[in-house]
């Protein structure tokens, strides 16, 4: 299947771009990466996502496609034929690996987010408490899913729409442990994602794109420092 041109705008921080360069790499595609200053736009951003200006930004044959999830729903239709399914055939199936992507991103991501953005140990706490209940609640979901069938990960035997969006965001709940000095992926709370995570950081198209836990730790104090947010201990 002819693959078109293919671009990615992203930064190598984000987890939202971390996630669409996955399934790119999963699915073997022929793309072009361009790293954005987030501080110093583009003309090109600007130009193929006016509305957000935010990465990631697919672009197929200079047509764009914005928001992550969108992004990967399209590779999966646009490539069905080419490497594992990113979705689940099943409608029901697919409602559900959609409902657990919103989740993650709209409540865990700025949970454990928040623990690095806190200025006060009031917030810090509320912060680590929602972040741990979030990933009890996906605990629970892989236990679901994965009951009786011995499923690998969130999408089967290999990686799919759960997987690379709560894998995505993985370098920086470690960051976020580090710089809090507090423990979230913790094998006598959430032992079945902690064995996920083994599994998924294990894959090489996952080592090949996720960046460092120790990478992004310097990053978030950069970004600290930058907008004079102190650390609270």
């Amino acid at each position: 299947m002819a693959e078109g041109d293919l671009k990615l705008l992203g930064a190598w921080p984000s987890p939202f771009v971390i996630r669409v360069r996955m399934i790119l790499e999963q699915k073997g595609l022929d793309y072009e990466y361009l790293e954005e200053d987030l501080f110093n736009k583009s003309e090109l951003l600007l130009k193929h996502n006016p509305i957000h200006k935010k990465v990631p930004v697919f672009i197929h044959d200079n047509r764009s496609i914005c928001e992550s999830l969108v992004i990967l729903q399209y590779i999966d239709e646009k490539w069905s034929g080419t490497g594992p399914p990113v979705l689940p055939a099943d409608p029901y199936e697919r409602a559900i690996a959609r409902f657990w992507a919103a989740y993650i991103d709209d409540k865990l991501f700025p949970s454990f987010l928040g623990i690095v953005k806190a200025t006060t140990k009031e917030t810090k706490a509320e912060k680590i408490t929602d972040t741990l209940v979030a990933l009890e609640h996906l605990e629970e979901a892989f236990k679901k899913c994965s009951a009786g069938t011995g499923k690998r990960f969130f999408g089967g035997d290999s990686i799919g729409f759960v997987d690379v969006t709560l894998g995505s965001h993985l370098t920086w709940i470690k960051a976020a442990e580090n710089m809090s000095g507090t423990k979230l992926v913790d094998e006598t709370k959430v032992p079945l994602l902690v064995e996920w995570q083994k599994r998924f950081l294990d894959v090489d198209f996952v080592k090949f794109v996720l960046p460092s836990a120790e990478r992004v730790e310097e990053y978030g104090r950069m970004l600290q420092a930058k907008f004079n947010i102190a650390s609270v201990n």
